[in-house]
């Protein structure tokens, strides 16, 4: 048969025609005529490519109504999608068809159908090694359905991954970028198949991708279905990749960040080890090491805790997610690194460099005079007449609160240290009562005071009955002063902990502290940040450490 070499431009008529009869064709005379116009045909869809890419899809469907019915045959045409590139320029086609923002519902089944048609075109899984689905064309070159979609996959994504990066491949030499629709066009093809592992070079290649553009030239659809895939652990990716994404994709990176609270407040944790490799397989401390990312994941965490009213869950898991920040802030590269003010711009700098201190980086010795020197600092700048609204002064404490490691060494150096209390009661009383204008900061100065007058009183005790310490507990907890309960919760279970005297009624003295005043959960975080840093200190005596762990086991049973 002679090659035919008047078809038309863009003759769809001549195409489907010849499409139909192709999709009949059983015959030997048939399956010839179909090789035969393969260059010819590959010429065609080229065309028809660079026609479509230059027009809206809703346009191109009005102007060539055809083009649907053709598409659809040759995609199923095994000599068609086998031959050289005519997959590749179909694929583009089905991409400009492709409504990013359907309107109605003829446009959602119209996106669907060509999903459907890209993952036909490059899953694999469809036929797997059923040798009663494979065709003619593949079983002649002596392979089966599984092998030979497995290899054209690989083989379409080295193709892509180069064109992308701008390598030579395929013999043509495809320096330079490609402009930023194709790289569009290819995010939406990913799309049905972004959970296929072959497929993740490519998907790495195009969150890495930059093109120079003002705005963002890959789908959104496609940034967030690569989200949601990474999010439930159905792919994995390099961690750049990831940052890429979550940087030039900001719903991406508000999901994945909530995603972690729902993650960590939904399941019971009973330690902070726990909640550490929660939070640090999210990738989201890694992440934050950038300044914008580090800065929306804060402003989350912000929201998250005003909602919550402050619970000590949620507390927690900022104070551990600052933790792991500050470590892979200290492992990143020298040259990549952002100078930490870069972080908390907004913020009096010597305060933060003060409490950017890591306990770990200073001998206990120094904690106390560390600690009176960050007292001295917020309170001068709390005091500042400059500082008038509360939501100024909320974020001077949320700045407090993320570190809010040395509240904890706070409450326990007023116990375990010869230190001068005034300035360690400072710093906890504006922790746990911010909102305390002068004169009620300074009657919550008073009775933190009293309270903690009445525990050292105790705790020279070698020997403690639960009467004693029951009696103590009802001197210093009043209703009225609600404000300063967490203060002296927080003093009582360290007394407990680290006073010789309490330790042999411990259990029973923590169930009546919590029984009396409704704080379970408060009592059991705490526990659990002093386990973690006890743990990772390894400094004190196997019997505090004996009782914290029959606390927690007691505790988180009734949580």
């Amino acid at each position: 048969m002679a090659q035919d070499t008047t078809v038309p431009k863009l003759d769809f008529e001549y195409w489907l025609d010849k499409a139909i009869k192709w999709g009949q064709a059983t015959t030997l005379e048939l399956q010839k005529d179909v090789c035969l116009h393969l260059p010819q045909l590959q010429e065609f869809l080229h065309q028809v490519y660079e026609t479509l890419k230059h027009m809206d899809s809703i346009v191109a469907i009005q102007h060539f109504p055809l083009i649907g019915q053709l598409l659809g045959r040759l995609c199923w045409n095994p000599f068609v999608i086998g031959y050289d590139e005519s997959q590749k320029t179909l694929m583009w086609c089905l991409c400009c068809l492709y409504s990013s923002e359907p309107q109605n519902p003829v446009e959602l089944k119209a996106n669907s159908w060509i999903r459907s048609l890209l993952c036909h075109l490059l899953s694999s899984s469809k036929w797997e090694s059923n040798e009663a689905e494979t065709s003619t064309f593949i079983s002649t070159l002596g392979y089966t359905s599984a092998d030979y979609y497995y290899h054209l996959v690989k083989n379409m994504v080295f193709s892509l991954v180069a064109e992308l990066r701008g390598n030579q491949f395929n013999g043509l030499n495809m320096q330079g970028r490609v402009s930023g629709s194709r790289a569009n066009d290819v995010s939406l093809f990913c799309l049905p198949l972004i959970t296929l592992p072959d497929l993740t070079p490519l998907l790495e290649t195009l969150l890495l991708y930059q093109g120079g553009a003002s705005k963002e030239i890959l789908s959104s659809e496609f940034l967030e279905a690569v989200n949601d895939a990474f999010l439930k652990k159905k792919i994995s990716l390099p961690e750049s990749a990831v940052f890429s994404l979550w940087l030039r994709h900001l719903p991406s990176l508000e999901k994945a960040t909530l995603h972690l609270l729902d993650q960590l407040v939904s399941i019971q944790l009973n330690s902070l080890e726990e909640v550490a490799c929660v939070i640090k397989d999210s990738l989201l401390p890694q992440a934050a090491s950038h300044p914008a990312i580090f800065r929306i994941v804060n402003e989350i965490f912000k929201n998250a805790l005003l909602e919550t009213a402050g619970t000590p869950e949620v507390m927690t898991i900022i104070q551990v997610f600052t933790q792991l920040f500050l470590q892979a802030h200290q492992n990143e590269n020298k040259q990549h690194k952002f100078p930490l003010k870069s972080y908390f711009p907004y913020h009096h700098q010597p305060l933060v460099t003060a409490l950017l201190r890591r306990p770990v980086e200073l001998p206990t010795t120094h904690w106390p005079q560390h600690l009176k020197h960050i007292s001295n600092m917020l309170k001068e700048l709390v005091e500042d007449t400059t500082i008038t609204s509360l939501a100024d002064l909320f974020e001077i404490w949320f700045l407090v609160a993320r570190f809010g490691e040395w509240m904890d060494i706070a409450a326990e150096q007023l116990l375990k240290a010869p230190v001068e209390p005034d300035a360690l009661l400072w710093l906890l009383a504006f922790y746990y009562c911010p909102q305390n204008e002068n004169q009620q900061r300074t009657q919550t100065m008073v009775e933190a005071q009293a309270v903690y007058n009445r525990l050292m009183m105790l705790f020279s005790c070698t020997i403690l009955s639960v009467k004693d310490l029951e009696a103590a507990v009802h001197s210093m907890m009043d209703t009225e002063k609600c404000c300063n309960q967490h203060l002296i919760i927080h003093l009582l279970t360290n007394f407990l902990l680290f006073s010789s005297g309490a330790h042999m009624t411990g259990q029973e003295f923590i169930y009546y502290i919590t029984e009396a005043t409704d704080t379970s959960k408060e009592v059991c975080s705490l526990l659990i940040r002093t386990a973690y840093r006890i743990n990772h200190s390894g400094e004190e005596n196997q019997r505090t450490v004996k009782l914290l762990n029959e606390l927690l086991q007691k505790l988180t049973v009734k949580v």
